[in-house]
């Protein structure tokens, strides 16, 4: 599948609607329209957003970075459309976070999903990340499940928006496919984080 990554403002409208979609998900999920603790994502705490589209141009999913308090980053609002998830979208998504994060000077990167996410917990496990205690927002909040991952050099990767990805090519080799940094392929795509 050929992707491609782009930076855009948090409030686009593109990024707009798969958040939108990503929220009602959850609200299924969760039973409820309150199941995320601490302060909401804006335009004014996430500073590095970005939508990955389709060859055609079709926004298929997103994700951010929102700096925390105490220093370091955050993995928010990751979200593939249900119909594209098994295409190494999400894994594309999170390979291009983790190289910004990488180039905002962070070495490992947090994020936060939730009990009723059992897929973006696998999604996560399987990318690299561990469990780790609660952290900010989170302390305390029964339905959170926090991870880390130690950020390594970049991926290397080869071609800006090039074709067919890759399979099998691990976090460390080329993979066609996605735009430079974009990372391994073979994943699934989930709805991974909150």
């Amino acid at each position: 599948m050929h992707l491609t990554l782009d930076p855009v403002p948090f409030d686009a409208p593109e990024a707009h609607a798969l958040r939108t979609a990503q929220q009602a998900e959850l609200h299924v999920r969760y039973g409820s329209e309150d199941h995320e603790p601490g302060e909401q994502p804006t335009a004014a705490n996430v500073p590095f957003f970005l939508v990955a589209r389709t060859e055609d141009g079709r926004a298929v999913g997103c994700g951010g970075l929102r700096p925390l308090a105490g220093g370091g980053l955050e993995v928010k609002r990751m979200y593939v459309l249900p119909e594209l998830r098994g295409n190494s979208v999400a894994t594309a998504i999170l390979r291009r976070i983790e190289d910004e994060a990488r180039a905002r000077g962070v070495a490992e990167l947090l994020l936060e999903t939730g009990m009723g996410q059992p897929d973006a917990m696998r999604f996560y496990e399987r990318e690299g990340y561990h469990r780790i205690p609660a952290f900010g927002a989170y302390v305390g909040e029964d339905h959170s499940v926090c991870y880390a991952r130690v950020l390594g050099a970049p991926a290397a990767t080869s071609g800006s928006a090039v074709g067919p990805a890759a399979a099998g090519a691990g976090a460390a080799g080329a993979q066609p496919g996605v735009e430079p940094g974009a990372g391994a392929a073979g994943a699934e795509c989930v709805l991974p984080n909150r």
